[in-house]
């Protein structure tokens, strides 16, 4: 951009690019791409709570990162016409800081909390009142002078979103109404947004480059978004015309170390590790995080859901074990033995 546009735009680069990035986010379920089951259902909760002039149920999101969580709950809010407030569990360390969030809300309002399977266990008690019968009782006051304060709140919204809905005790998990599972994209809904986010970026992608991109990310619009941008930076500096085309894809993708089905360095890593130093398995998860050098929370969260999800690991009561389309995949020959 040159100082003429600059000062036509009449706003910096850096703020134009963070209105893009906040532009990547779809504002009503009619812009929402995939979970097609869950917009159908969420758009019926929606003009009943509506109707009646309710606050909507309280609602549990919960599958693996990346999928859109925070997203829908954004949706969510405008559908409903209400503010939203936002945290996340590690965030609200106290009472007192859910208090706070609380206080801040109007009646209908929704509080979105991420990670909510992280919640202290004070916390998520002092919400089991709050969320069914809109008031939390709270001590003011130390010593002698400590004493109860019964504390009336507006009727709200609570959107939990959670990669690990069995984290949630059974007491908090059962006061949320509406519980909808995200499953992963498929490879059409994941073709759609990449084009979605081509337009919005003011970028040509055809139609195999597009098909490319879908077919690498894992399921996961976040990564296919990601992967998108680091390939618009590939065609800006390579390609004459900035066109992004199937075979700017794979060698773009081929640099970031992204394999013909989205596997990344880390999956190869890990599968590898379990064919060549456990004969593919079973292995524990957490010896398998300490040979990669990662978290066991972060192998669990992270990497293994979408291994499981394409069928080339597989847990068993013993342990981790490849698949033979793991083997397959990496080129390795499956042990006999193996069954």
């Amino acid at each position: 951009m040159d100082d003429d546009e600059r000062l036509v735009s009449g706003e910096p680069e850096s703020e134009k690019e963070a209105s893009i990035e906040r532009s990547l986010r779809p504002a009503f379920l009619s812009e929402y791409i995939g979970q097609d089951n869950i917009k159908q259902n969420l758009s019926i909760y929606i003009e009943a709570a509506r109707q009646r002039e309710e606050s909507l149920d309280h609602v549990l999101l919960y599958g693996p990162p990346g999928l859109g969580k925070t997203t829908l709950a954004m949706v969510i809010a405008n559908e409903m016409g209400v503010a939203i407030k936002t945290t996340s569990g590690p965030a609200v360390e106290k009472p007192g800081d859910l208090v706070a969030l609380l206080n801040e809300l109007q009646p209908g309002d929704i509080l979105f909390i991420d990670e909510i399977h992280r919640l202290p266990k004070i916390v998520e008690e002092m919400l089991y009142s709050a969320m069914e019968d809109f008031y939390v009782d709270i001590v003011v006051g130390q010593g002698p002078t400590a004493h109860p304060v019964h504390f009336p709140l507006p009727p709200f919204t609570l959107i939990g979103a959670t990669t690990r809905a069995g984290g949630l005790s059974a007491p908090l998990r059962d006061r949320f109404g509406i519980v909808e599972h995200m499953a992963y994209y498929s490879v059409v809904d994941l073709q759609e947004i990449v084009n979605r986010t081509a337009g919005i970026f003011n970028t040509v992608i055809d139609s195999d480059g597009a098909h490319e991109v879908a077919l690498r990310s894992r399921g996961t619009p976040r990564i296919a978004n990601r992967l998108f941008k680091r390939i618009r930076d590939f065609a800006q500096v390579k390609q004459a015309d900035h066109r992004i085309t199937r075979v700017l894809v794979d060698r773009s993708l081929q640099l970031l170390k992204v394999d013909s089905i989205g596997l990344d360095q880390t999956d190869i890593k890990l599968l590898k590790m379990m064919i060549e130093y456990y004969h593919g398995g079973p292995v524990g998860l957490n010896t398998l995080a300490a040979n990669i050098g990662e978290e066991a929370d972060t192998v669990a969260e992270m990497t293994e859901p979408y291994l499981m999800q394409i069928g080339y690991i597989k847990r068993t009561s013993r342990g981790r074990v490849v698949t033979a389309a793991a083997y397959e995949h990496l080129g390795y020959e499956r042990p006999t033995d193996q069954s």
